[in-house]
């Protein structure tokens, strides 16, 4: 017999504005705590020193945590010119220093050369894994990787803001698998200089907003009357890109058994069906025939 998960059933989404020194995982606990939800799950690691939009799932809503993972992002991030360290943001030791601080003018020449399209190398304190190990453990053990390159997507790149010679604030929005880390040492090697990156917040993550996020302080004293509390977000908040499908009750019920249902004159794809005004669970349409995907169990 299966045993019985502690906490209470609470289906939906939080968009947490993540204080820096916190991993995404004690997040996460903390949201737990507070929320004291059978079930809860982080879309997309924020590194600690790291700061903004992580969306947590509550039950259910854990069931689709991968299509907000595949969403764009938006970041803000300030990069430090002159010092290169070795996990290529303010964490790491110094590895090297320069002199060199580039233009406005010299800048702005650079970052075409880093939207659309391109190939970016991972930093080695990364959570890929090498060989079945984890890049960071191999990097804090002393080895020397040749992390792979992969493709990335960079939609928008922008300069907001030289603060002072050693410091410029950046924006980008940018796809899945994009390590910000490593595109501003990528455009510091560009303007023939060395650089990490000092501050890094999360400002979107497809649809959570950065003026909708809440404090995990806030949370635990909006939660205090969880049935006033009006920040839990639906399960369907990250399945806005998903066409939703009503269904009768009888298609319903065979749905939630794992059974395809007819649905006649429909477009073949993935759906949310949904039963009046609950979603039954993500479903693909092939065939005039709608086959259950991911039912939530609600």
């Amino acid at each position: 017999m299966a045993r019985k998960r502690r906490g209470l059933p609470i289906h939906g989404w939080l968009n947490i504005d993540k204080d820096a020194g916190l991993s995404s995982a004690q997040v996460v606990g903390r949201v737990k705590r507070i929320t004291n939800a059978a079930k809860a799950g982080h879309a997309g690691t924020l590194d600690p020193f790291a700061t903004g939009i992580l969306p947590i799932a509550l039950g259910e809503a854990t069931k689709t945590v991968s299509y907000i993972t595949d969403d764009s992002k938006d970041y803000r991030f300030t990069v430090r010119w002159g010092e290169k360290r070795n996990t290529d943001d303010i964490e790491g030791a110094i590895e090297s220093t320069s002199d060199r601080r580039p233009t406005r003018d010299e800048i702005m020449a650079v970052l075409p050369a880093f939207t659309g399209t391109v190939l970016q190398r991972p930093p080695a304190f990364s959570a890929i894994k090498i060989n079945g190990e984890r890049a960071y453990k191999l990097a804090r053990a002393g080895e020397d990787l040749d992390m792979p390159e992969r493709v990335v997507h960079i939609q928008t790149l922008g300069l907001k803001e030289i603060v002072d010679s050693d410091h410029a604030i950046f924006e980008v929005t940018c796809g899945k698998g994009t390590y910000i880390r490593s595109l501003a040492r990528d455009i510091a090697v560009k303007l023939k200089t060395v650089a990490h990156l000092s501050a890094l917040r999360r400002i979107r993550v497809g649809p959570f907003l950065e003026k909708d996020a809440i404090s995990l302080d806030k949370l635990a004293k909006l939660w205090q009357c969880p049935a006033e509390f009006v920040g839990l977000l639906p399960l369907t908040t990250a399945l806005d890109d998903i066409p939703a499908l009503p269904v009768t009750g009888p298609q319903a019920e065979r749905l939630r058994h794992g059974n395809d249902v007819a649905v006649p004159n429909q477009a073949d794809g993935f759906v949310c069906a949904m039963d009046g005004n609950i979603p039954i669970g993500i479903a693909k349409i092939e065939a005039d025939r709608l086959f259950p995907v991911r039912i939530f169990n609600i």
